[in-house]
């Protein structure tokens, strides 16, 4: 007799009333409810609770088994095929996805021997709503995660980390926002900070789009209208060329 919470051994209470039931795994097409009576305990942290079972996680309608399942396909399959697959609402699956991780969460602590993060937000409904995430780019999990996307949310992410931990870090990738910038080098200023591939891209190309315009604007003001019309549509074959030949006999415009 445990508490269903903690798994703590507690005096009985009472026998419950009637019987519960659970969501098992199917057997082929045949759905699988199996039943027990609901014996309570007294337990000296949370009361008076329901005694754990070894089949279901407290507070679940379904089984161990059938929820690791759901949590599996949830990682592998569009939420629409996993309800349509094990016969349960979108709802539900959000309720199993938080068991299992928080189970697994109490098993594992994900921020022990952290050296090299990634730190970067998902938008995630409709609006301006943002998740913070942090990956350890060892072994490219998902360490932490936490609402906003700003100062505040980032050092939470920290704070969780301790100090300790943060002086062990060795480099850290995140965008151009300056408010990463200031917190990391607040918190962890021995870390190297690296800016992802995908901005310096993106900075690179706006760049060169810059230079291609004030180009064209001069080769039009000078009077090169042949020139100038012929850069015109050469925005997207500027991208596309790869350096092949010493940049002195690359070709100049005048």
């Amino acid at each position: 007799m445990r508490c269903g919470r903690r798994g703590r051994r507690s005096p009985g209470y009472d026998q419950g009333e009637g019987q519960r039931r659970w969501r098992g795994l199917d057997l082929g097409t045949t759905p699988v409810f199996p039943r027990a009576p609901p014996p309570r305990v007294r337990c000296v942290e949370h009361g008076v609770t329901v005694v754990g079972v070894p089949w279901a996680r407290h507070g679940s309608r379904f089984t161990a088994t059938f929820e690791d399942t759901a949590a599996w396909l949830a990682c592998h399959a569009s939420l629409s095929v996993l309800a349509l697959l094990l016969r349960i609402t979108w709802r539900s699956v959000a309720g199993i996805v938080v068991r299992v991780v928080a189970e697994a969460a109490g098993r594992h602590d994900h921020l022990d021997g952290l050296r090299r993060v990634g730190i970067d937000e998902i938008a995630y409904r409709t609006g301006q709503r943002y998740v913070l995430c942090a990956v350890d780019h060892d072994t490219g999990r998902l360490v932490w995660a936490a609402k906003g996307r700003n100062a505040a949310t980032l050092s939470g992410f920290f704070d969780a980390l301790g100090p300790t931990r943060a002086a062990q870090l060795t480099h850290i990738s995140a965008d151009g926002a300056e408010w990463i910038h200031q917190v990391v080098a607040e918190r962890a200023p021995q870390a190297v900070l690296c800016l992802d591939p995908f901005h310096v891209v993106a900075w690179a190309t706006s760049a060169l789009e810059a230079v291609r315009r004030g180009m064209w604007n001069q080769l039009r003001a000078s009077g090169h209208t042949d020139q100038a019309k012929a850069l015109k549509s050469t925005r997207w074959a500027l991208l596309k060329i790869r350096p092949t030949s010493p940049a002195s006999s690359a070709p100049r415009w005048p």
